[in-house]
């Protein structure tokens, strides 16, 4: 009975592997795919798709930068006059807040009222002095040397 068994799953098991034969087998290439799988209409459509992608981000960077929440526009109410460079990272500048012109000296993580005066009216349409430039010029230097000298005291 044994021996019985034995042979019967023996048949079995061959009968089984050359069942399994034709699944181990090779199959012959097909002719319905092209022979080169790139193609230039394929290339031109990744192409433009990147084109169109790279375009977004870069116009969504622009729209957040225009319209970055947080920073809003004070509505005209500080206007800066102009400015000149006194140093390699100094500069004094005017600035207009309302009805008064502020001169401030501006460094490096610093940032000083040098003084305050009413804002001059007859200011041309370029944005310069007129009339008045030579006198604010004799003032900024006579404080200038004003300011060195009490810093040369300490």
């Amino acid at each position: 009975m044994n021996s019985l068994r034995l042979s019967f799953s023996a048949l079995l098991s061959v009968l089984f592997l050359l069942l399994a034969v034709p699944v181990f087998a090779e199959q012959p290439p097909s002719s319905a795919l092209p022979s080169s799988a790139v193609s230039l209409g394929g290339v031109l459509q990744v192409l433009l798709g990147l084109v169109i992608v790279l375009g977004t981000v870069a116009a969504a960077a622009w729209l957040l930068k225009r319209l970055a929440p947080g920073q809003v526009s004070a509505g005209g109410a500080i206007r800066l006059i102009g400015g000149i460079a006194v140093g390699p990272k100094e500069r004094v500048v005017v600035v207009e807040v309302g009805e008064t012109w502020l001169v401030v000296g501006v460094a490096p993580g610093q940032v000083t009222a040098l003084h305050n005066m009413p804002r001059i009216v007859n200011l041309t349409e370029t944005g310069a002095l007129a009339g008045g430039d030579q006198q604010f010029s004799r003032w900024l230097k006579d404080v200038m040397r004003r300011r060195n000298t009490a810093a040369d005291g300490k």
